[in-house]
Formats: structure tokens, sequence, C-alpha cells
């Protein structure tokens, strides 16, 4: 069993650093499959591979996006669990949003050819790019349930701190996908079904190695070991309550955030096709930043879950003092940073000229993104690690309604330079409506 009369030691800087730097990597590594299928598939002659590989992504980035709270809740549960030295609970914690993984990857096996027409109709590719689009669709969905357990079994080994394998998954997933994309599209030329049986047996490979990783685990090895364990308490009717709960405010938080980008895309058109191809770069660079802090949030969600499984009120002060001092550090690293290379950064993504000058001429609304969206992005782990999830999703809801006012607002008058300042003042929300419920959080840990 866990040693449950273990006292949790008050992190250091170097301890956070220790978790958020690996997390930082293992984050960054999250959407180079579907990257690396585009890089090496845009070689090829036929810009229809490189169309229909990037709708086919786009495809399945949204649906897994959308469920991308498994790993997050499951990150939160099981570091409660460890925190409280509870060992039944921490497989539980497993168990269940893995029973929820495969049900819901079951389900878009089962729905594949609505779900594919719904897609291309609002994506409205051209005929040619549609028939690759399809062929790749219909090979990588068959790999959506283990994309779903691979996010449930990371999220698990992250709330155990399990850091080394965490990142080892993912980097493994990866590495994989890119040897099979030389071999089956330049070797073989599969083309476009290369690339998605690629993806496919990498994400097959890298689930079965999570699972290797899960029974090799010693909190598994002893709960196997101990004859008494409880697996009735799996099936609980309070705790799927708390789960599914907090899961589906995470779930609306992701909608917001897909309405917001989608809505920017959708106003970007608008203004031309050169100035949607400079912001779509621009978008680029600012994933890049939002997942580095990913990584520093994942930190702290580890730490404010074993805060709230071992009720340690100094464990919270302190990790909530450590969030504050890395996001304002991490927040002015970038900002700099990126006011230093944002003009060469842009160039590296095209070489039209006329988009270079466009970003360039916009580039600057995004040395402000970092310190309007650091504490919203490393905050939310903070809060998804004491699983208080209604804060989130509160202050999503509120921040897109700002986003929209703002865009109706700015954009007729100020046209780019509008949407930008929306984009930034949803960024401000989303981190100022969070924050102002931090006082919530010590009353998560006296129940």
């Amino acid at each position: 069993m866990m040693n449950t009369n273990r006292s949790l030691q008050l992190p250091s800087h170097r301890a956070y650093l220790a978790l958020a730097l690996p997390l930082t990597i293992s984050t960054i590594t999250t959407p180079l499959l579907g990257a690396a299928d585009t890089a090496i598939i845009g070689h090829l002659n036929n810009p229809a591979y490189l169309g229909g590989i990037a709708v086919g992504t786009l495809i399945f980035n949204t649906l897994y996006w959308l469920f991308g709270f498994l790993r997050v809740s499951t990150s939160g549960f099981t570091a409660q669990a460890a925190g409280s030295g509870n060992q039944a609970e921490g497989i539980a914690a497993l168990v269940r949003p893995l029973m929820i993984a495969l049900v819901i990857g079951m389900t878009f096996i089962a729905l594949q050819k609505p779900l594919l027409a719904a897609a291309l109709y609002f994506i409205g590719p051209e005929p040619d790019v549609a028939v690759q689009a399809v062929q790749y669709f219909d090979i990588r969905i068959w790999g959506a349930p283990l994309t779903l357990v691979n996010y449930v079994l990371v999220g698990w080994l992250m709330g155990l701190s399990r850091l080394k394998e965490t990142l080892f998954v993912q980097i493994f997933m990866n590495v994989f996908n890119i040897i099979l994309d030389l071999l089956f599209i330049q070797v073989f030329h599969w083309n476009v079904p290369g690339a998605a049986a690629a993806t496919l047996i990498a994400e097959g490979l890298g689930c079965a190695l999570g699972i290797m990783l899960v029974l090799r685990s010693r909190i598994w090895k002893e709960w196997r070991q101990n004859k008494t364990s409880e697996w009735k308490q799996w099936f609980q009717g309070s705790q799927w309550k708390r789960i599914m709960s907090t899961n589906s405010d995470l779930m609306i938080r992701t909608a917001c955030l897909l309405a917001m980008f989608n809505l920017f895309t959708s106003q970007s058109a608008g203004l031309g096709t050169e100035v949607l191809a400079a912001n779509a770069i621009l978008l680029q660079l600012q994933y890049m930043m939002a997942y580095f802090f990913d990584g520093f949030g994942n930190a702290s969600s580890i730490l404010a879950g074993q805060a709230r499984g071992s009720a340690s009120v100094l464990l919270l002060k302190r990790t909530l003092k450590l969030s504050w001092m890395w996001t304002a550090a991490v927040a002015l690293f970038i900002s700099v940073l990126y006011g230093w290379l944002g003009r060469p950064l842009v160039a590296l993504f095209t070489e039209h000229a006329a988009v270079q000058e466009i970003a360039g001429t916009y580039s600057h609304w995004l040395i402000w993104f970092p310190l309007s969206a650091g504490a919203g992005l490393v905050f939310y782990g903070v809060f998804t690690g004491m699983t208080l999830t209604y804060p989130i999703r509160n202050s999503m809801l509120v921040s897109l309604a700002l986003y929209l006012l703002a865009i109706a607002i700015l954009v007729p008058s100020y046209g780019n330079n509008g949407l930008w300042l929306s984009f930034l003042l949803f960024a401000v929300g989303r981190s100022a409506f969070l924050v102002m419920y931090i006082p919530h959080l010590f009353r998560k840990l006296s129940y």
C-alpha cells in the first residue's frame, strides 16, 4: 500500500523546474504526429496530397482536442490520490477514464461516416483534396480508441510524477511515426494512405508502451498483490458524477477555445487571402508560446493535486507562489525573445514577400500574448489539479462573450489590428476571470 503517513515536502524552485521542463518538452511533442505527416508528404509533387493531409489532420485535431480533458482530469485525480496515499483510488483514477476513452473511441469508429461527411461539408475542400482526405481519415479513424487511451495513460503517469516515462512515450511515438512515414511514403510510395498508416501504427505502439509502463509500475504491482483490493469502487456513482462533472466543464472550455479560433480564422479570411496567411503564421507562433506555458501548468497541476489529496494548505500556498513567480518569469522571457526574433521566425514559415510583410506588420501583437495569457495557461493547471473546474468553465464563457463583443466593435473600425486586440482581450479575460477564483481553491481543501 502507499504510505498514508508520509509528509509532503514543500517543493523548491529547482523541484518545480524538474517537473516543468520535462513536461514542457513532452507537451511540445504532442502536435508533431500530424506535423510529421504534413512535412514529409509536402515534398511530393501533388499538392492535393498535402491538402488531403491538412484536412484530415484538422478533423482529427478537432475531435481529439475536444476530448483532451481525458489527460488533464486523469492527471488531477491521480495526483490527488498520490497526495492522499490512497492506492486503490490511484488505480481507480486510471480505470474510470480508460472506460470513458474506450467508449468514446469506439463511438468515433461507429459514427465514422457521418463524422467524415459533416467535416467535409463544413471544410469544403476541392474534390481532389477531398479524395485524399477520405483516404487519410478512413485509416486513421481506427486509431481513435488508441489515441484517447494514450491520453489517459500519459495523464496517469503525469499525475504520479513519472516524468521520464511520460516523455519517453511521447518521443517514442513521434520517432516511430517519422521512421514509418519515410518508409511508407519515400520507399513504398503509399503516399497519403502511407502517412495515415504510419500515424496509426505509431499510436498503437505508443499505447502498447504506455500499458507496459503502467503494468510495470510499483503502484499497479502492489495493488495486484493486495487480495482485498476494492475494485467495486470503480463503479461508485458519486465518483462517476464527480469525474463527469469535471470533464464536462473542461469540454465546455475546449469548445470555447475552438469557437474563438474558428471565428478568428473566419474574420481573417474576410480581410483577404494574404492577411489570412499572415495570421495563420502568427497563430502558429502563438501555439508554440502556449505549449511552453502548458509544461509549467502541468507542473502546477501535479503539485495542486497533491495539495488537495493531502489537504495541505502549505503545499497549496507554495504551489500558488511558484506558479505566480514562474508565470511572470516565463512570460517576460518569451516576450523579450519574441521581440528579438519575431520577424526571422515569420520568415521560416513562408517565402512569400507580401505575407512576410503583413505578418511582420502585425507581429508586435504577439509580444503581449505571454503577458496577457500566461496566468490563465498556468493557473488552468492549478485548478485542474484541484479538479475545481467550474471556474475554468465560467472564465472561458465570460472571456468568449468579451471576445465576441470586441470583434463586433473593433474589427469594423480597425481591421486586423482590431482582430488582434480582440484576441488579446480574450487572453486577458481568461487570465483575470480565472485568477479571481483563487480563494475558492482553499475551500476545496476542506472537503
